[in-house]
C-alpha cells in the first residue's frame, strides 16, 4: 500500500525533516521538533483516512514541528505492511492494529519501563514474558448478533428466546420463510471472522485454555467442539440461510447490505455500532449475545482495540513512544477512538445510541472476555487459514475435511 502524507504541505517540508530528524532511544513526553513519524494505520468503514488525519492533527498541534505520515492498510494486513517495509530497509515508527507474539516480539520496542503502559486496557493479558510490547486504547467484544427488528417482528421471532444454536437455526428458517436473507456474511476476512465470533464463544467458554492446549498438541479441531460449529455452519449454507454469492462482497458491502435491510441478522463485533449510528439505523437494530451449544450467556470473544506498537528499528524511537503514549492515555484521544469504533474502556464514557447501550449491557452481563493472547495466542497466520477453510465450505467441502485441514495446517507450522 502506498504511504499518504497527512497534508499536501508535508511534501514541501519532507527534505528538511529528513535532514534534521535524529533517532533517539528511551521515551519522552515531548517529541523533538523537525520529526516525521511514519504510522501504519488500519483503514475500515469507520476508521477512514479522514478520521486519522483529524485525530493526529491534534497531536501535531500540541507538538509543533512534528509531522505524522500515514501509511494506509485496508486490503493488506498491518503486519504484512510492516514486514514489507522492514524487508525494504525502510522501517516505519509506529504501527496500529498489530498484536505481537512470542515469535515477533523482537520487532517491537519493549515498553515495560514506561509506567503508563500498565494502566492501558488488557495490558497484562497481552504481555509476553511479562513484558509489554503493545498498548491499546480500549477493548472490543465480538460474539454479537445484530438483528433487524422489523424482520424479527414479521417472522414472529423473539430475540430474547434465542439461547442455543438450534434456536438460532430455527429463527433463520422463519426469517427465510418471510422473504429475508437470514444471515449476512461477506468475503475478505469476514467469513472466518464471523465463524470465530460464533465458535470461540462456545468452545473457549467451556475450555478457556483450548488454544494453549492446541499449541501443545493436546487438542485438535477434528475432535473438539469446533467440529459441531462447522457442521452448523455448513447446514446453514445448504439450507440457503447463508448466500453463497456473498463471498464476492467486501466487508463494507456486507455491512451496507445489512444496514439496507436486505438481511435479517449480522454476526459482528461492537465496532459495527458506529456504522449503524452513522447510517441513522440504530433504533431499528437490536443485538443479542451469540447463542452457543453450551453456557448462556457465554464469554464474549474480544480483544484489545486500537493497539499500538513502536517499531524496534524506528529511527525516532523516543518520539514514537511519546506519540503512542498520547494515543493511549490522552482523554480526548481515547474518547475519540472509542467512539469511532464502538469500543469500551473502564472509566471512560461517551454518548451512545440505544444500540451502543445494548452492547454495553451485554458486556456487563458477560461472564468473561475471551482474549487470544499470550499462551492462548494462535499460531501466526491462523486467521487467514481459518478464513480460507471456512470459505471452502461454500465450495462443497465437508466440515470434517475443514477440521482436518485446520489440524494439518497447524501441525505443519512446526
Amino acid at each position: 500500500m502506498r504511504a499518504m502524507w497527512r497534508r499536501t504541505c508535508a511534501l514541501a517540508v519532507a527534505p528538511l525533516v529528513m535532514a534534521s530528524a535524529v533517532a533517539c532511544g528511551g521515551g519522552s513526553d515531548q517529541a523533538a521538533e523537525g520529526t516525521t513519524l511514519r504510522v501504519i494505520v488500519n483503514i475500515t468503514p469507520n476508521l477512514t483516512e479522514k478520521y486519522w488525519n483529524d485525530l493526529f492533527a491534534k497531536y501535531e498541534k500540541a507538538h509543533p514541528g512534528v509531522m505524522v505520515k500515514l501509511e494506509l492498510t485496508g486490503t493488506v494486513a498491518a503486519d504484512a505492511k510492516l514486514r514489507q517495509d522492514l524487508a525494504a530497509g525502510d522501517p516505519p515508527d509506529v504501527a496500529q492494529q498489530i498484536t505481537p507474539t512470542a515469535d515477533t516480539a523482537q520487532l517491537f520496542a519493549d515498553l515495560s519501563d514506561q509506567p503508563w503502559t500498565a494502566k492501558t486496557p488488557l495490558a497484562d493479558q497481552y504481555a509476553i514474558g511479562g513484558k509489554h510490547y503493545v498498548v491499546g486504547v480500549g477493548e472490543q467484544i465480538q460474539s454479537l448478533v445484530f438483528y433487524n427488528k422489523a424482520a424479527f417482528k414479521k417472522a414472529g421471532v423473539d430475540a430474547d428466546a434465542i439461547r442455543t444454536i438450534d434456536q438460532f437455526t430455527a429463527a433463520m428458517g422463519k426469517l427465510k420463510d418471510v422473504g429475508y436473507k437470514p444471515l449476512q456474511t461477506a468475503g475478505q476476512w469476514v467469513t472466518g471472522g464471523q465463524f470465530s465470533m460464533m465458535a470461540d464463544a462456545g468452545v473457549l467458554t467451556a475450555d478457556p485454555k483450548w488454544t494453549a492446549e492446541r499449541n501443545k498438541g493436546k487438542r485438535s479441531f477434528a475432535d473438539s467442539g469446533y467440529l459441531p460449529y462447522l457442521q452448523h455452519y455448513k447446514g446453514w449454507i445448504d439450507k440457503g440461510y447463508l448466500d453463497k454469492s456473498a463471498l464476492g462482497l467486501t466487508y463494507a458491502d456486507g455491512q451496507t447490505a445489512f444496514l439496507n435491510g436486505k438481511s435479517a441478522m449480522y454476526i459482528m463485533g461492537s465496532f459495527f455500532v458506529p456504522a449503524a449510528d452513522a447510517a441513522k439505523k440504530s433504533d431499528g437494530i437490536g443485538v443479542f449475545t451469540m447463542p452457543t451449544d453450551g453456557a448462556y450467556p457465554s464469554g464474549q470473544f474480544g480483544n484489545i482495540c486500537n493497539p499500538y506498537v513502536v517499531v524496534n528499528k524506528s529511527r525516532h524511537k523516543a518520539e514514537a513512544i511519546s506519540f503512542v503514549k498520547w494515543a493511549t492515555t490522552d482523554p480526548e484521544a481515547i474518547r475519540s477512538q472509542l467512539a469511532s469504533d464502538g469500543n469500551l474502556r473502564g472509566g471512560f464514557t461517551y454518548p451512545m445510541s440505544s444500540l451502543g447501550t445494548s452492547v454495553q449491557k451485554i458486556l456487563d452481563k458477560a461472564p468473561s472476555v475471551i482474549v487470544k493472547s499470550g499462551a492462548n495466542q494462535p499460531i501466526a497466520g491462523f486467521s487467514d487459514e481459518l478464513n480460507k477453510q471456512v470459505q471452502s465450505l461454500y465450495m462443497g467441502a465437508s466440515p470434517k475435511a475443514v477440521a482436518d485441514g485446520l489440524d494439518k495446517w497447524w501441525n505443519s507450522q512446526g
